[in-house]
C-alpha cells in the first residue's frame, strides 16, 4: 500500500467525519472545500444532537486505510477521542492539530493522513488554515520516513 507517501491524490474525494461538537464546524468546512472543487465523502454527524464519535471517525479512517480518500479530517471537542479511535486502524496516523505550525509538522514530519481538529479550542477560520495548509504540505521521508516506518505494531 502507498499510503499516501509524499502528497495527496487530490483526484480522490477528502473523508470528514465529526461528533456533535464539531458539526457546526464540519457544516462550514465541506461548504468551503465544495467551493474550491473538492470532493468530499461526508460520514456524518449531521445535527448537532449528541452521538458517540467512534460511530464518524472509523468509517473516515477505513476510506483513508483503503484508499478511497485522499486524506481524512475529524472533528470534536477536543480532538482527543476521534485522534485516539482513527489511530486505531494500522495504517493510520491522525494529528491533533492547534496551529498551523503542526498541520504543518504533522504531514512533513509525521506523515499525517488525518487532520483532528479540537472544534471547542480553535476557530473554524483557524480550522481551515489548518486544513489548507495539511493539504499544502509534502512529506519529508528522509529520517522522517525511517521514524514513520517505526510506528506499526505488527
Amino acid at each position: 500500500m502507498s499510503m499516501l507517501r509524499s502528497s495527496f491524490n487530490l483526484f480522490q474525494p477528502i473523508a470528514i467525519g465529526c461528533d456533535h461538537a464539531g458539526f457546526v464546524y464540519k457544516e462550514e468546512i465541506v461548504a468551503q472545500l465544495k467551493a474550491e472543487g473538492f470532493q468530499l465523502q461526508d460520514f456524518g454527524t449531521h445535527s448537532k444532537e449528541s452521538v458517540d464519535y467512534p460511530d464518524f471517525a472509523h468509517p473516515v479512517a477505513n476510506a483513508v486505510e483503503q484508499e478511497e480518500a485522499a486524506f481524512g479530517i475529524l472533528l470534536c471537542g477536543s480532538g482527543n477521542g476521534v485522534a485516539i479511535t482513527a489511530n486505531k486502524h494500522q495504517h493510520i496516523r491522525a494529528a491533533i492539530c492547534w496551529s498551523v505550525t503542526v498541520s504543518k509538522l504533522a504531514r512533513q514530519h509525521n506523515d499525517a493522513n488525518i487532520i483532528c481538529i479540537p472544534g471547542r479550542f480553535v476557530s473554524v477560520e483557524l480550522a481551515l488554515e489548518m486544513i489548507w495548509k495539511f493539504i499544502q504540505t509534502e512529506f519529508e521521508g528522509g529520517r522522517h520516513a525511517m521514524r514513520v516506518d517505526k510506528i506499526a505494531c505488527v
